[in-house]
Formats: structure tokens, C-alpha cells, sequence
């Protein structure tokens, strides 16, 4: 027992260092995180300074403010937004969560550690930090969309992690993990967080709206708090993460529609003892395992940042996002954080790793929290270098996408077409799951067969041991066969969902051929990668080599090759598209109203599918645009959007370059998402945010 002394000690302890790294921090510019950080170093037990405060009160107060955090996070992230980003969140970590699992344990394979010990590393570089990137979203006033995402996939990785730890404790624990075990741990998890939405639901934002009623800040504080731990307690007695039910009853306080006053009144609660947490954190650092191990740290950093980057890029770029969004996203996660801890401590406690695994994890936390600020800042700058340096056809490509995938979101649904696409992805699991079985059962029994094999044929046991591999392979080839083929099914009744066909002469022309040509590879590829990851990451551990990550690369090669004449046709579709818009604007220039304009386009849009829906937009005198370039504009880099066609004077009519100089009176003819159409109104009329200077 800690007396009253011992906890004022440590929290004075905590709390004064604390305040002096961050306000050092403060003045160098630098995230204050380092500084709580370089706190917690100073006062633990690993440097021989003479401030040492008592880990296990730190740690228990810790703790408060991973709950503090994430309850604030949930304020802000309500049912509704997270069921919005939901599916894009999703199919995001999942990627995310197999490429980084996969690579942390061939990297740890690479420094010879055991494979327990390489399992553990890759769930530990899996999971992104939500209390870092908050931190730090905070500090730079990034909201929106990007981070309404970004929390969204830290959310399912959480759910992720949740799992994670739950296999990891059944493997170190020798009880192993077997497909019937899995599914309930998967259930347990589904039936308590619906049960906890749904009767949270009824009685949590009635409360709230009641306390608030009574007008008194300081009653509403405490029962919000009191609802916070609360649920915290009780996520935590059904065996998950208190940061999870924290979060879940931040949303729920969100439903109440009070939450901007009870955010206000947690938020400085919050500061104190999320500065209690980090300062934690930096107690576990041990300078002498870091200086043994720095190859192993440097390493991992690199692999986390640039892991994440191409891991979440490509998740938010498949599911629609743009390619801004995906890069700005990648670069936001590009760091590991709380959940990394709690797994590498587990690993720790459970003695499936040795001592040097946790003061690594800190360690690379610690310097991909130093460089998170530096990315995101750098993130805009870096989509428009992408943006610039892509080639013609996935310029065009990565535009139109966007539009597809909105159309494919928005279409009014088809019973029949939709019973076909949700029984077609049942297939491609199922195939995939056989798949892994197959592999993994082969791996644990290849003894027992090839002994069986020898006994009876016999042969000797190298042969016996080779042919065992063979039959299993033998076996695999259907599975995999019907993976690619259920891929092509789904991506064809997905495209044709998004693209129908459209003809300009009925039963003559199919004008949305080309367009639907490049969306059935690209989700045909996307298919094969968000159900290939997750198999290649769960069967690394049972495989002496990479054969399915290269198998799984050359196959992603083999229909790259597709996509890519794909695309190029597409950009001869779009070029004669803008030419059809062209015509259409200058049969509108001689005495043409606005309006009339906008009813010509809008005429178009049938006859020019996978087009989006072209938007003409009139530069004004005042427009920032007038007497820039497209290249200095750079506003298919900013939002997204992309010029088709420009209409200037009483019939001159461009396909634009981009080094078009734009003029006053200019007609625009944008083709984009909604949402960047929108955007880059905003920038064309000086609305919105001003354009950067971009390099031509």
C-alpha cells in the first residue's frame, strides 16, 4: 500500500520535471510529448540522476490518462462519423495491420530473435498511436475529414490489437490459437460492443442531456467522468483495453449533443494526467538495451514509417479517398504508441520475450513520435510532389476513381445485383480461410505426414518430406485459383454497379467500356490485396522463407501489367471526352447563359460515363487563379479536382496543358468528387484556403 506521502512525492515528482522539459520543448518548437518523455527519463530508474519517482504510482496514474485521452476522442468522434468512415477505416487497417505484422516478423527473423519474439515485434509496429496522433492533431488544428479517417482506422486497430493480444497471450501460453477459439474471441468481443452501443444508447445521452439541464459545469464534469470510468471499468472486466471503453463512452456522451461543454470542461483534466502518462512511458526507457540493440531501433523506425506510409496510403486510395487523402493519412500514422507497450509488456510478463523488446518498442515510439509532426506538416508539400511526378494515365486514373467509387457508394441498390456481390465476397473469405488452414495444418503436421509417407511408400525422408510439400501445394492451387477468380467476379459486379453501361446509340455503343475496364483490374487487384495480405501475414510464422509475400507480389505484378494498359486507354477515353465537352461549351459561348452552360454539361453526363459529373465553375476578377498557370495552381494536387476543358472569350475553347495561364472570365470545366469539386470552388473563387506554390 502507498500511503498519501508516497502519491504526493511521485505526482510532485512527475509533475515539476515535467513542467520543465515541456516548457524547454516548448521553446525549441518541438512536440511537448518528447519533452513528458525526456521527463520520464530523468526520473527513472535507468540514469543516474538523482530525481526518481515511484513507477507503480506513476503507472497507476498512467493509466487515468489513457482513459482521459481517449474519452476526449470519442467526444469528438461521434456513432454516426465512425459508421461513416467505417468501411474505408476498415479495409484500411486491415492492410495496414498484415503488411506491418508481416514485416515485423521477417525483421525480427533478420536479427535472429525467436519466432515468438519476431510475432510479438510485428503486432507491436502494427498498431498506431491515438493518443500521439491526437496530441498532435491538437497542436496543428488539423479537423475534417482527415482526421475524422484517420481516427477511424486508429479505432479498428485498436479492435485489432484487442485480438492480437488475445492470440498472442493463447501462443505464449502453449494453448495456441485454433480457428474455433478465434471466431469466439471475435464474438465475444462483436456481441459485447453491441450490447454496450446499444444500451448505452438508451440511458447515456438521456443522463446527459439531464445533468446538463441542471446548468452547474462542475455536476456535469463529475458525471462525465463518472460515466467514462465507468464503462472504462467495465470494458476492462470483460477482458478488453480500457482505452476502448473510454472511447466508447465518449461517443456515446457525443450522442447527447452536449459535448462540446463536456469536452471544454474534461479538457484540462485531461492535460494533467495524459502529461502523466508520457512521462511513464519515458520511466521505461533503459539507455544500455537501447545502445545494445540500436541497429534492431533504426531499423523498425524505418520500417514503421515507411510501412505505414504505403500501407495506409494504398488502403485510403482504394477505398476512394484521393491521393492527398492517402498520403496525408500514411504520413499521420507513420508512428506506434500506447497499445505497442501494453503488447510488448504482455510479451514481457508472459516471458515469450526477452527484456530487450519493450526499451526497443519505447524507443522506436519515442523517435517516430518525434518525426510524426515533422510528416504531417510535410504531407501536403509530398502529395503534390507525387501529384506532379505521376505518370499521364494515373494522373487521370487516380481523379476518376474517386468518382467511381462515390457512384458505387450512392447507387440506388439493386436486391439481385446485391445478394450476388455479398455472396461472392463470402466465397473470396472462405477461400481464403481454407487457404491459411491448408498452410498452417501443413506446417504443424509436415512431420507426422512425411513420416506417414515414408512408412508406407518408402522413401527416404527428404524425398517423403519434399513430396508432402507437393501434395500440399497440390491441394492449395484450387484455392488460390478460386481467390483470383471470385476477385475478377466481384470486381465486375462492383464496376457495373458503379460504371452501368450507357450507349449514345442504343444497343451500338457501350461509352463506359473503357472506364469500367480499369475499375474491374483496380478492385480485382484491391480484392486480391485486402484478402492476400492478412493470409501472407498469418501463415510468415509457419513458412521458413517469404514464398507467400512473393508469391502474393507477383501475382499484384501480373495484374499491375493489366491495369496499366487499362489506364492508358483510359486516358485516350478521357481526351476524347474532353474534346466532346469542348464542343458542347462552344455551341453554348455566342449568347449562352450560365445556365444554359450547366444544362449542357449536365447533358453530357450520360453519354460520357466514368467522367464523374463535369461542373463548369467561371473564374471571376478576384479569383486568386487569374494569371496562374494549372502547374502553379496545382489544384488537382490540392483538392483533388481535375481541369477538363476551359472555355474562354466568345469560342475559343481549350484542352488545357498544364502550363495554361488562366484568365478572368474563364470557364472551368472540373471533374472530381463532390467533395472536390466543392474544394476546388472554394480555392477558384478565394472562398477557401489559398493554393500553395507548387514547382512546375
Amino acid at each position: 500500500m502507498h500511503g498519501a506521502h508516497d502519491f504526493l512525492k511521485a505526482l510532485t515528482m512527475v509533475l515539476g520535471v515535467a513542467a520543465v522539459t515541456s516548457v524547454l520543448f516548448q521553446r525549441l518548437r518541438q512536440p511537448v510529448v518528447l519533452g513528458y518523455i525526456l521527463a520520464g527519463l530523468i526520473i527513472g530508474p535507468h540514469v543516474p540522476i538523482p530525481l526518481v519517482a515511484d513507477a507503480t504510482i506513476v503507472q497507476t496514474l498512467s493509466e487515468l490518462g489513457v482513459i482521459l485521452l481517449m474519452f476526449s476522442l470519442g467526444l469528438e468522434f461521434s456513432l454516426r462519423k465512425l459508421f461513416q468512415v467505417g468501411p474505408t477505416a476498415g479495409l484500411t487497417a486491415v492492410i495496414q495491420c498484415s503488411l506491418m505484422i508481416w514485416l515485423g516478423f521477417v525483421v525480427g527473423r533478420a536479427f535472429g530473435w525467436t519466432s515468438r519474439e519476431s510475432i510479438f515485434t510485428g503486432a507491436i509496429i502494427a498498431i498506431s498511436s491515438t493518443t500521439i496522433i491526437a496530441k498532435a492533431f491538437d497542436e496543428q488544428g488539423i479537423h475534417g475529414k482527415l482526421r475524422e479517417l484517420v481516427v477511424g482506422v486508429l479505432i479498428v486497430e485498436d479492435l485489432i490489437a484487442i485480438l492480437l493480444m488475445a492470440a498472442l497471450t493463447a501462443i505464449s501460453t502453449g494453448a495456441g490459437l485454433s480457428a474455433g477459439q478465434l471466431t469466439l474471441t471475435v464474438g465475444r468481443l462483436a456481441l459485447f460492443l453491441v450490447g454496450l452501443v446499444a444500451v448505452g444508447l438508451l440511458l447515456i445521452p438521456r443522463t446527459v442531456r439531464a445533468v446538463h439541464r441542471l446548468n452547474r459545469p462542475e455536476t456535469l464534469l463529475v458525471a462525465s467522468i463518472g460515466i467514462c470510468f465507468a464503462i472504462a471499468l467495465l470494458a476492462q472486466e470483460f477482458g478488453y483495453s480500457v482505452a476502448l471503453g473510454a472511447f466508447l463512452a465518449g461517443t456515446l456522451v457525443a450522442e447527447s449533443g452536449k459535448e462540446k461543454d463536456v469536452e471544454h470542461l474534461v479538457q484540462p483534466v485531461r492535460d494533467v494526467f495524459a502529461a502523466i502518462f508520457f512521462v511513464s512511458v519515458g520511466m521505461l526507457i533503459d539507455p544500455g538495451l537501447i545502445a545494445q540493440h540500436w541497429a534492431a531501433v533504426v531499423v523498425l523506425t524505418l520500417v514503421v514509417i515507411v510501412g505505414k506510409l504505403v500501407g495506409v496510403g494504398l488502403g485510403v486510395f482504394l477505398t476512394g479517398s484521393g491521393t492527398r487523402t492517402a498520403i496525408q493519412s500514411g504520413m499521420s500514422l507513420a508512428q506506434i504508441g500506447e497499445f505497442s507497450f501494453i503488447i510488448a509488456g504482455l510479451g514481457l510478463s508472459l516471458n515469450a520475450t526477452g527484456s530487450f523488446l519493450y526499451p526497443v518498442a519505447v524507443a522506436v515510439s519515442a523517435i517516430t513520435t518525434l518525426t510524426t509532426p515533422f510528416l504531417i506538416r510535410a504531407s501536403g508539400p509530398v502529395a503534390n510532389y507525387v501529384d506532379r511526378k505521376l505518370p499521364g494515365p494515373l494522373q487521370t486514373f487516380a481523379v476518376l476513381y474517386g468518382t467511381w467509387v462515390e457512384n458505387l457508394r450512392t447507387a440506388p441498390p439493386r436486391q439481385t445485383v446485391g445478394a450476388k456481390i455479398r455472396r461472392t465476397i463470402r466465397l473470396l473469405l472462405l477461400d481464403a480461410a481454407l487457404l491459411t488452414a491448408l498452410v498452417i495444418g501443413t506446417s504443424v503436421t509436415l512431420g507426422r505426414i512425411s513420416t506417414a509417407i515414408e512408412n508406407t511408400v518408402g522413401l527416404s525422408a527428404s524425398v517423403a518430406r519434399l513430396l508432402g510439400i507437393g501434395l500440399a501445394v497440390v491441394l492449395a492451387i484450387p484455392f488460390c485459383v478460386g481467390i483470383i477468380r471470385l476477385a475478377r467476379q466481384l470486381g465486375v459486379l462492383l464496376a457495373e454497379t458503379a460504371l452501368p453501361a450507357a450507349t449514345a446509340v442504343k444497343g451500338r455503343l457501350d461509352l463506359a467500356a473503357a472506364p469500367r475496364r480499369v475499375l474491374v483490374v483496380t478492385l480485382q487487384l484491391a480484392s486480391i490485396l485486402i484478402v492476400g495480405a492478412p493470409v501472407v501475414a498469418l501463415t510468415q510464422p509457419f513458412l521458413p522463407g517469404v514464398q507467400g509475400a512473393v508469391a502474393l507480389l507477383l501475382l499484384l505484378v501480373v495484374f499491375g501489367v493489366g491495369f496499366w494498359r487499362s489506364a492508358r486507354n483510359l486516358q485516350g477515353h478521357v481526351r476524347a471526352g474532353s474534346q466532346v465537352i469542348v464542343e458542347a461549351l462552344a455551341a453554348q459561348s455566342r449568347g449562352g447563359s450560365t445556365k444554359a452552360q450547366d444544362e449542357s454539361l449536365e447533358a453530357l453526363h450520360p453519354v460520357l460515363p466514368g467522367l464523374g459529373e463535369p461542373t463548369p465553375i467561371r473564374l471571376v476578377a478576384s479569383s486568386p487563379a487569374v494569371g496562374r498557370t494549372l502547374a502553379e495552381l496545382n489544384l488537382r494536387g490540392m483538392t483533388g479536382a481535375t481541369v477538363l476543358a476551359i472555355k474562354r472569350g466568345e469560342g475559343d475553347v481549350v484542352v488545357p496543358t498544364a502550363h495554361e495561364q488562366l484568365r478572368e472570365g474563364d470557364i472551368l470545366a472540373l471533374a472530381g468528387t463532390h467533395d472536390a469539386i466543392d474544394a476546388a470552388r472554394s480555392v477558384l473563387d478565394g472562398s477557401g484556403a489559398q493554393p500553395e506554390q507548387a514547382v512546375p
